[in-house]
């Protein structure tokens, strides 16, 4: 079986190095963190919502949008992605350019650590599991940074303005 999965692994990657061992343990907390929420959920009685908001769901794609840039890419959380990373620059307003290093797990810790696309799926995963066992807060949380999605965006609108009644 072992060299069974080598093989998958060498014919998938090619002339590449891909930590595949280490995104399946990657794989494997998120499916047992779902696993834990799910489970604590029917523990304590706890239910999801009957149906989803439009203002919920608005909420939860801006907080989800504004966390995982925030924790990928900002320059005040490059400690969390330090031991994943390596500085590169600046790659916009107020966000970091970095380079994943390392291999196996941690590369591909360092690859969901730097990248917000890939982060999404884990900060949604959180949002939805406030929306059941603390929706207050929960909401509190998602009306918080969609303000800060807001005013990021503003504050490049108006950059842009700026720049071209400069120009």
């Amino acid at each position: 079986m072992t060299e069974t999965l080598k093989e998958i692994q060498r014919d998938y990657e090619g002339d590449e190095s891909r930590p595949l061992e280490g995104y399946a343990r990657v794989l494997g907390v998120y499916g047992g963190a779902v696993s834990v929420l799910l489970a604590a959920a029917k523990l304590t009685g706890r239910r999801a919502p009957e149906k989803i908001s439009p203002m919920d769901l608005m909420l939860m794609g801006l907080f989800t949008h504004r966390l995982s840039r925030t924790l990928a890419k900002d320059t005040v959380t490059s400690p969390i992605r330090a031991p994943f990373t390596r500085y590169v620059g600046v790659s916009g307003p107020s966000e970091l350019k970095e380079e994943v290093r390392g291999s196996g797990l941690r590369h591909a810790l360092g690859e969901l650590v730097s990248c917000p696309f890939c982060l999404a799926q884990w900060v949604a995963t959180g949002y939805a599991a406030g929306m059941v066992f603390a929706p207050r807060f929960t909401r509190v949380a998602g009306a918080t940074m969609a303000a800060v999605a807001i005013s990021d965006w503003l504050q490049l609108a108006y950059s842009r303005l700026m720049k071209a009644s400069d120009g």
